[in-house]
């Protein structure tokens, strides 16, 4: 008992509370959010909010140190995951300003030893995440790191070395990457003839009045002040800090000195408007294309609000801040634990601030009850009747018919109803976004499926044939396969009359052949057999989301 009143007289104390210009109510209903982090046991975080360059909120909850019952203070220092990117962008965008580099530059002009992929890869491209590089964590679990291991700028040098392929051609889509913001800190190393580190303390957060604001580049060092972060939402685990690695992420610091640097994407003093500015551009990708991903900053609106935000994960730390810079309202969540969720949490913050222009959506039913659907036959609905396969991202649709209505199947117990609204178009209900699925053949005369949601760019499905018997092809996949640019083998073997992967870091991985030559490594990879002209397998190639298509030699 008087272990949960002390916590509480901890937590109690470790609050500043509300000064300035937000209401009772408003007050009130930002705390309410908290209310879960204040058990007994909790980890939690601290919240700041500024209005027009003061703060008007500052609070902290929860456990900084579920070990040693030490509460989150407003002053507590927490690791802000990717909201360092925009700081890393900072550093490229102050060199410009100096003529010491331009965005434009191939970055080989800068990292002479990169290798040439055939592409021009510019510092331009890894600021808005459209090199087409794969990214540090996916490539490295394809090698068979595991979560918790070290990993470091070096470390991603060294495999980048070995690369010969990328994702895609720079510049034709947008897939976040960690490696490029990496990059960049060999970029500015090289430029500037100084660490990282010592730099953007000297010439980012020094300047702009952030003294708790540092780079991490030693995870095992000891700080004062910083909080010990958590995985889980009741029954809480230590998160292990492998994190070595900067540019990327692993900038410290506090939500005063966040709120600091957000205000100046409003108010920047005369030596700083012009970088600020830089870091808000927004460029097309090849086709002409939006890309709303900044310098190291993503770009959108909230409620009619323009908006500048990122956020960040590493190890059990959330954290997410944003600005709205016409109404200079700036919003910063750090917190210690896995299941924080501070992005809802900022933006709940938002509908209480500027709750006034809030624009409610239409009711499901209301919206659905607009739709101009077209009568079709049960005849004419099982002319789209198909399995779907889409290329690019490695997953399949079924569509079927079900009770006089066309069915969008992901799963078991998850799939929507088609509404035709045209001949070959149909609306797809029960969900927020406005999907629209067009159906058609190609030059093969195979059926294809093309799902455009909202404006963005449509997906492409292709009609494939289910296996029937997979089992028939357990053997002919088995073999062990080697890529020399991960430096890393794995087995496909036969057990028990399944077709089973293997690292030997990790041991088995069960898998499911989900078409002809195509199988996923259940939860973490998709393989693509390669063959050679006699029709033998010469190879795979494996994607995990950021990383596409690496290939492995078959060996055996």
């Amino acid at each position: 008992m008087k272990s949960k009143r002390l916590f509480f007289l901890l937590t109690w104390f470790s609050l500043t509370f509300l000064q300035g210009q937000l209401s009772e109510v408003q007050s009130q209903k930002i705390d309410s959010l908290f209310n879960s982090w204040t058990e007994a046991n909790h980890p939690g975080g601290a919240i700041g909010i500024m209005q027009k360059g003061e703060i008007i909120y500052s609070k902290a909850f929860g456990l900084a140190s579920l070990e040693y019952q030490v509460p989150n203070k407003v002053e507590t220092i927490f690791n802000t995951g990717s909201i360092s990117k925009q700081f890393t962008a900072m550093g490229i965008v102050l060199l410009q300003e100096k003529g010491l580099l331009s965005v434009d530059d191939d970055i080989r002009k800068h990292l002479p030893d990169m290798p040439d992929f055939g592409h021009t890869i510019t510092i331009r491209h890894m600021l808005h995440h459209t090199s087409g590089m794969r990214s540090l964590h996916a490539m490295l679990a394809l090698a068979g790191w595991r979560d918790d291991d070290a990993r470091t700028n070096e470390d991603l040098y060294r495999f980048m070395l070995q690369q010969k392929e990328l994702n895609f051609i720079p510049g034709d889509e947008y897939l976040y990457c960690n490696t490029g913001y990496m990059l960049m800190v060999n970029i500015i190393e090289n430029v500037t003839k100084e660490k990282f580190p010592e730099w953007m303390k000297a010439n980012v957060f020094e300047p702009l009045g952030m003294p708790n604001t540092y780079v991490e580049d030693q995870y095992n060092r000891i700080v004062p002040k910083n909080a010990t972060s958590y995985y889980g939402s009741s029954d809480f685990s230590r998160a292990v800090e492998y994190w070595g690695y900067v540019g990327s992420g692993n900038v410290h610091s506090t939500t005063t000195d966040i709120l600091n640097w957000f205000q100046n994407f409003s108010t920047a003093s005369s030596d700083w408007s012009s970088a600020f500015k830089t870091l808000q551009t927004i460029d097309t990708l090849n086709d002409g294309s939006e890309n709303n991903y900044a310098f190291g900053v993503s770009i959108d609106e909230v409620n009619g609000y323009r908006r500048i935000q990122h956020g960040g994960a590493i190890g059990g730390f959330r954290a997410y801040a944003s600005t709205y810079p016409e109404e200079q309202i700036n919003i910063t969540v750090l917190t210690n634990f896995s299941s924080s969720n501070p992005g809802r949490i900022e933006n709940q913050i938002a509908n209480i601030l500027l709750e006034k222009k809030v624009i409610d959506k239409p009711m499901e039913n209301e919206t659905e009850s607009k739709i101009n659907g077209i009568q079709m036959s049960n005849q004419q609905l099982t002319e789209f009747e198909a399995s779907y396969w889409n290329e690019k991202e490695n997953y399949a649709r079924k569509i079927y018919v079900k009770n006089d209505t066309l069915r969008y199947f992901r799963s078991a117990d998850s799939e929507s109803p088609l509404v035709p609204i045209a001949d070959n178009e149909f609306k797809m209900l029960g969900v927020s976004a406005n999907l629209i699925a067009k159906f058609g053949t190609n030059e093969k005369g195979i059926k294809t499926m093309l799902v455009r949601v909202d404006n963005d760019a449509p997906s492409l499905f292709e009609h494939f044939e289910p296996i029937i018997e997979p089992e028939k092809l357990v053997a002919e996949y088995t073999g062990r396969f080697y890529s020399p640019e991960l430096e890393s083998t794995f087995d496909l073997l036969r057990k028990d009359g399944q077709l089973v992967g293997h690292h030997g870091r990790h041991g088995d991985f069960p898998t499911q052949i989900l078409k002809r030559d195509v199988l996923e490594i259940l939860g973490f990879a998709i393989i693509k057999f390669v063959r050679k002209e006699d029709n033998q397998i010469s190879g795979i190639r494996i994607s995990n989301g950021r990383a596409r298509n690496v290939w492995f030699e078959k060996q055996q």
